[in-house]
């Protein structure tokens, strides 16, 4: 893969998948679905990180898709407004905030107002905001597991297109310099175990972080209004990973 494949693959876009989950047509409730599916890993691991248990987090996590699969989904998202990223996050922030303020009217007798999730399009419309800044939430921390998420299927998807070439066995010896895991590995080592030159395993750990941040560019080209964003928010992932 290269740039110019993750700028031609961006007309077939999740900010695609996103427009064509609104409505109630039986191909937008699947779409609808993998939204869901796709993003729950940052929203999940984001409310984990907030200091929940993982069944207080996963609980949290599927009312909160449930409300949106409930509620229409994304229909107030637009891709002219900005990332995706930003979006959901707002939704999420104001489904804390309605989840809190609900709560606080049964505690103290009062019913509960039903409010939409996509009451404004992006996260610093006041609508999306909390107010109570004790309990606000660090965007830059969603981000940081929005980014952990981009890593994890862009690594996931250069594993499956090893497979498919007959390579997987290249790619589990290979993995631990994409991630950083090579103390107890050595180019040498590698090279034993696949029955290759050292030389060898230099051009293919080469050619193997080429191609997983082309896969890196991709995944970002799927969330972001425009092609030409891609190297700004590869730029951002790469600095809320070093957070």
């Amino acid at each position: 893969m290269s740039l110019a494949s993750a700028d031609s693959a961006f007309h077939s876009t999740r900010w695609t998948l996103v427009l064509r989950s609104r409505g109630n047509a039986p191909e937008a409730r699947t779409a609808l679905s993998e939204l869901c599916e796709v993003y729950w890993a940052p929203v999940f691991r984001f409310l984990r990180s907030e200091g929940r248990s993982d069944d207080d987090s996963r609980e949290l996590a599927q009312e909160f898709f449930a409300r949106l699969l409930a509620r229409g989904g994304f229909d107030g998202a637009d891709p002219a407004k900005g990332r995706f990223r930003s979006y959901l996050l707002g939704a999420l922030k104001h489904f804390l905030a309605e989840r809190r303020r609900n709560e606080g009217r049964e505690k103290r007798g009062g019913g509960a107002v039903v409010e939409s999730l996509d009451a404004t399009t992006h996260d610093t419309a006041p609508g999306l905001q909390i107010a109570d800044a004790s309990t606000a939430i660090s965007d830059r921390h969603f981000d940081r597991e929005w980014a952990f998420a981009v890593m994890d299927r862009s690594l996931k998807a250069v594993q499956e297109d090893f497979e498919q070439a007959g390579k997987a066995a290249h790619f589990e010896v290979l993995k631990p310099w994409l991630v950083g895991d090579t103390d107890n590995l050595s180019q040498v080592d590698a090279a034993a175990r696949l029955g290759i030159t050292t030389g060898a395993v230099k051009v293919m750990i080469h050619r193997l972080r080429k191609t997983f941040r082309s896969a890196v560019e991709t995944e970002i080209a799927e969330t972001v209004p425009d092609a030409t964003e891609i190297g700004e928010e590869l730029r951002y992932l790469i600095e809320v990973l070093s957070m």
